[in-house]
């Protein structure tokens, strides 16, 4: 307690106030503070969830490179084992034109079997009914809802 100076005893205690124990922060200053925990915390899991992505972009785009890589060479790889398979057949007894003509006819048949299952699957490919259907509804509702009527 604090009084202030005075000669009167009794005018001292009167006027004597009770200092505060602890200052204990305003409801504004507990809010920011929160605030700028909260944004801190939002701050640094953004933060992590960046350098965690970096690390996963890196492994990705390596194994993209390294599956490319591999493509590569197996399409270089394929020429030769073609032309293994004909003089194979030459060696075998037929003529090299023939042989050379059996291979690129192999060829072909894997390329149509290849182009008729991509046909057939892209055939399969349906515009999303029901996603059309439930943002049509959704409009229809949110105008009905606003009151505004379509122009047309």
């Amino acid at each position: 307690m604090t009084a202030t100076p005075s000669t009167d005893g009794k005018a001292a205690a009167r006027h004597a106030q009770p200092e505060p124990a602890t200052a204990q922060p305003s409801i504004g200053e507990l809010v920011a503070e929160a605030s700028q925990s909260l944004s801190t915390l939002v701050h640094s899991e953004i933060e992590l969830a960046k350098l965690e992505l970096k690390a996963s972009v890196r492994h990705a785009g390596t194994g993209v490179g390294l599956f490319a890589a591999a493509a590569v060479v197996l399409a270089f790889s394929l020429t030769f084992g073609f032309l293994a398979l004909a003089e194979g057949l030459v060696a075998a007894g037929l003529w090299r034109w023939v042989a050379y003509l059996v291979v690129f006819a192999l060829q072909l048949a894997v390329v149509g079997g290849c182009v008729y299952l991509g046909v057939k699957k892209v055939k399969r490919v349906r515009a999303p009914k029901r996603t059309i259907e439930t943002s049509k509804e959704t409009v229809a509702y949110l105008k009905a809802a606003t009151g505004s009527t379509t122009r047309g």
